[in-house]
């Protein structure tokens, strides 16, 4: 049988609107670069996983799993329509792996103090979403790939940081998420 909780409709398309919004933002972002070690959607992408352990925290990994598949078909969608098929290939793998991993560690951590889940499953995504992004999307051209990833993750690792406020601070209001 189905062990998924009971939800509302309003409950799943609040945190997968943001979660495409997010997705849709960064592959834009993404083309505009600020030097040659980084884009724009180094500072954008990383809200993905502030949208999922808010998901997770207030519905649980069931329905984090499906914003984050809602997330992964718009991510496709909008790649195929803004970058070559290699970099759509590497942007949804990147983008489901991580989101899964960002889901379980969060999972494994939820009862420890408030940061330490979004924290830890924010980096571990991080890393393998920008070694898995980097490598597909890149391997075997003339970009400097290395580079760019090291950029990549560099801001990816400060806004794991820096998106603790704001998930901090949407806490108490994730009771509006939860079935009655």
């Amino acid at each position: 049988m189905n062990n998924l909780p009971v939800i509302s409709s309003r409950q799943f398309i609040v945190p997968a609107i943001a979660m495409a919004f997010v997705v849709v933002l960064s592959n834009w972002a993404v083309q505009f670069p600020i030097n040659d070690w980084l884009t724009w959607g180094a500072f954008t992408y990383p809200v993905v996983f502030l949208v999922t352990d808010l998901t997770n925290r207030a519905l649980g990994p069931a329905m984090a799993r499906r914003v984050a598949w809602a997330g992964f078909a718009v991510a496709v969608l909008a790649s195929l329509a803004l970058a070559p098929w290699r970099i759509a290939l590497a942007s949804g793998v990147a983008f489901i792996v991580a989101q899964w991993l960002d889901i379980s560690a969060f999972n494994r951590l939820r009862r420890m103090s408030w940061w330490q889940a979004p924290l830890i499953g924010s980096v571990i995504a991080s890393v393998i979403d920008t070694a898995l992004f980097f490598f597909i999307a890149f391997y075997g051209s003339d970009m400097d790939w290395l580079m760019l990833s090291a950029g990549d993750l560099s801001v990816k690792l400060a806004m794991a940081v820096l998106l603790l406020a704001p998930y901090r601070a949407l806490l108490p209001h994730l009771g509006v998420w939860r079935p009655a």
